[in-house]
């Protein structure tokens, strides 16, 4: 097999979650113009359906449902639509997730409650769902979307840190679970920017975060989509438990604030 031939998506089907914008939307079309079939999942119609029609134009067949992530019912009626339209899934981007920013002191219960479901028990949930099919198809990939949040230590994340640090641990060891046909690993981005980042920085806040990054950039959404496809393709096939940190060589914190 060539080299190029081993990123190819070709037959495949993928759900992404929080596919309507940014890195999810970027994954999404990554995934179509490798030749997948997609799903596209999210809360906002509009947004899901930009998706769906951008990555139809590669050729492929787009199915966008509109999910809230934190709804088991609804992630069973995804997964089931997802079936019963295209037979299979043998791809899952957990992409969906977030919580901002936090003050410990100020932090109900409730709040740091909600915010690991929303990070670590629905991907969970998910991916649950959907290895059954995978398993059936012969072969799987699921790739979790955490953060370089999970490993640094800084001020104001106690929450969103402790949620991705969760995940990403919980990929590990679904990782052991579904080994051999299922393979489970996750992507932790640095600073990318998105609408998610862009709504806390001014201009001064966005040149901190510059300074502080080693390849003296922000990342974008399509270093992200690059990582997923390499780790969703075939040339990824004996690599499974593993975090890739896309993050522009930081190992502190970037956050400027």
């Amino acid at each position: 097999m060539s080299v190029l031939n081993q990123f190819k998506l070709d037959g495949e089907v993928a759900i992404i979650t929080g596919a309507g914008k940014g890195i999810g939307r970027a994954i999404a079309l990554a995934f179509a113009e490798a030749g997948a079939n997609i799903v596209c999942a999210a809360r906002t119609r509009a947004d899901i359906d930009e998706t769906a029609k951008q990555a139809e134009a590669y050729g492929i067949k787009a199915l966008a449902i509109q999910t809230n992530s934190k709804s088991e019912r609804q992630l069973a009626a995804l997964v089931e639509k997802t079936v019963e339209t295209f037979g299979k899934v043998t791809l899952l981007v957990n992409n969906a997730g977030g919580a901002l920013p936090n003050d410990p002191m100020q932090t109900s219960a409730e709040q740091f409650n909600a915010d690991y479901h929303f990070n670590v028990t629905s991907p969970f949930l998910l991916t649950k769902l959907c290895v059954p099919h995978m398993q059936k198809a012969g072969h799987g990939s699921v790739i979790n979307i955490t953060s370089a949040a999970a490993r640094y230590t800084q001020p104001g994340f106690s929450s969103y840190g402790t949620c991705k640090a969760a995940l990403t641990h919980l990929t590990r060891l679904l990782a052991a679970d579904f080994a051999p046909r299922v393979r489970v690993n996750a992507i932790a981005p640095g600073s990318i920017f998105t609408d998610s980042l862009a709504q806390f920085l001014d201009e001064d806040g966005q040149q901190k975060m510059i300074d502080l990054t080693p390849m003296k950039s922000l990342g974008m959404a399509e270093d992200i989509a690059g990582a997923a496809l390499y780790l969703g393709s075939p040339a990824a096939r004996w690599v499974t438990g593993k975090i890739i940190e896309v993050d522009g060589g930081a190992e502190v914190t970037t956050w400027p604030y």
